[in-house]
């Protein structure tokens, strides 16, 4: 056990599905997984292990921002040898993207300075595994869905008061705005395992204002297209 997380070790398979939201957790963990078990509930964070098609999966929240998906992640991966971790989560959309719109980060830009005593000076690009990428392209395209696959803006601040910082990542190719993905691939990386970050977008961004948007509700329960991909992705690793 470790202080976040009352798991045994064994309660929790190789592959971790995280949302940020423990509720989605539990959501998924019902909805899709056969005979779930709960591994955890430290602080709220809902952890489940179950089946998916025959194959044994864990889904477990992180929460919001690096510094939180950085705490569960790193135990999961340090402590109960999860070796492959994907963010099932949302993000605010850079136009032309819509509502409801699926994507899968291929590298994460961040305006954090969370690693920068790691790296001392050096920017780091933290990007997906190749391998889940491509898995999970191909587990939309089979369901007659067309993800956005590229970089994205993992962000510090939710609330941005100076406009530039988001509109010049946007300049510069970046699909969507959200806080964690940067983390997620920085300690997958140094930890020899395999992660991806795949979003459903929740809200519309343009500068710092949001625009249209989901209800908390909607984010919990309607992401079901973004949800079936990442379990298809992670039966086929």
């Amino acid at each position: 056990m470790t202080p976040h997380n009352s798991a045994k070790k064994g309660d929790i398979a190789p592959t971790v599905l995280m949302p940020g939201d423990p509720l989605r957790a539990k959501h998924i963990a019902e909805t899709y997984f056969e005979n779930p078990v709960c591994f955890n509930e430290v602080r709220g964070m809902l952890g489940y292990t179950g089946t998916y098609k025959g194959v044994r999966l864990s889904v477990m929240g992180h929460g919001m921002g690096m510094p939180s998906v950085a705490i569960y992640a790193t135990e999961l991966m340090r402590f109960y040898e999860v070796k492959t971790l994907i963010r099932v989560g949302s993000c605010g959309g850079f136009p032309p993207l819509r509502l409801r719109d699926i994507v899968i980060a291929m590298s994460a830009s961040t305006d954090s300075a969370m690693f920068d005593a790691t790296f001392k000076g050096a920017h780091y690009a933290p990007t997906a595994d190749f391998a889940l990428l491509r898995r999970a392209v191909a587990a939309a395209e089979a369901k007659g869905i067309q993800p956005h696959v590229g970089p994205v803006f993992c962000s510090d601040t939710f609330y941005h008061t100076e406009p530039d910082i988001p509109m010049a990542l946007q300049a510069h190719g970046c699909l969507a705005a959200e806080m964690e993905s940067a983390a997620l691939y920085t300690l997958a990386a140094r930890h020899g395992c395999r992660a991806l970050a795949m979003m459903t977008v929740s809200d519309l961004v343009e500068g710092n204002q949001v625009g249209e948007e989901t209800t908390p509700e909607e984010r919990q329960r309607t992401f079901g297209d973004m949800m079936e991909i990442a379990l298809e992705t992670a039966i086929s690793v």
